[in-house]
C-alpha cells in the first residue's frame, strides 16, 4: 500500500476522531484502560491543529493513519536528553486504524515524517513513548530512532527517542 500523508483540514476532524478513537479502544482492549488510551474529542483535535500540523492518510477514501508534527517542544519532553539541534520537529502523536495495523503503515508514516521533516527543513525528529506494556519503544527502535534518555511520568517510564536527519 502506498501512503501519502496530507495536512488535515477542519473537515477531516470527524474522521480523525474516529480513527484515533478506534486506535485507543484497541489499546484499551489489549492492555486495559490507562493513560495510553485517552478519550479523543473534536476539541482536542482542533487544539492540536492550532499548535501543530496534523496529517491524515487515506486509503480508498477511508482514514487509515494520522500523525502530528510540531516545532513546539511538548511539555513532557526534557531537552537535556537530546543532541544539540537548531531545528527539531516533535512527533507528538501517531495512530494507525486497527483494521490496517501490522501492514507496515506505521513504518510508512515514519518514512513520510522523515520526508516532511527534510522539506521543512528540520535536523531531527524527537518523540517520547511509554516504556509500558502499551508503549511503542520497540517499534521506534526498529524504525531507526535512537533512545536518548528516560524520565518518569505518572509512575511510568517515558523513553525519549531521536532521529537525526
Amino acid at each position: 500500500m502506498r501512503l501519502r500523508l496530507a495536512p488535515a483540514a477542519q473537515h477531516d476532524v470527524p474522521d480523525l476522531v474516529s480513527l484515533r478513537s478506534a486506535a485507543h479502544r484497541n489499546l484499551a482492549a489489549q492492555f486495559g484502560e490507562g493513560y495510553w488510551a485517552p478519550a479523543v474529542t473534536e476539541k482536542a483535535i482542533l487544539f492540536a491543529m492550532r499548535r501543530a500540523v496534523v496529517y491524515i492518510a487515506r486509503y480508498r477514501n477511508q482514514p487509515v493513519a494520522t500523525l502530528t508534527l510540531s516545532t513546539r517542544k511538548p511539555w513532557a519532553i526534557d531537552k537535556k536528553y537530546f543532541h544539540p539541534s537548531r531545528k527539531p520537529l516533535y512527533l507528538t502523536s501517531m495512530a494507525v486504524h486497527p483494521r490496517h495495523q501490522h501492514k507496515g503503515l506505521g513504518r510508512l508514516c515514519l518514512s513520510e515524517a522523515r520526508r516532511i521533516a527534510a522539506a521543512w527543513p528540520a535536523d531531527a525528529i524527537r518523540l517520547d513513548a511509554w516504556d509500558a506494556v502499551a508503549g511503542a519503544g520497540d517499534f521506534y527502535r526498529k524504525c531507526g530512532f535512537h533512545e536518548v534518555g528516560r524520565a518518569i511520568y505518572r509512575a511510568t517510564s517515558l523513553i525519549y527517542f531521536e532521529l537525526r536527519l
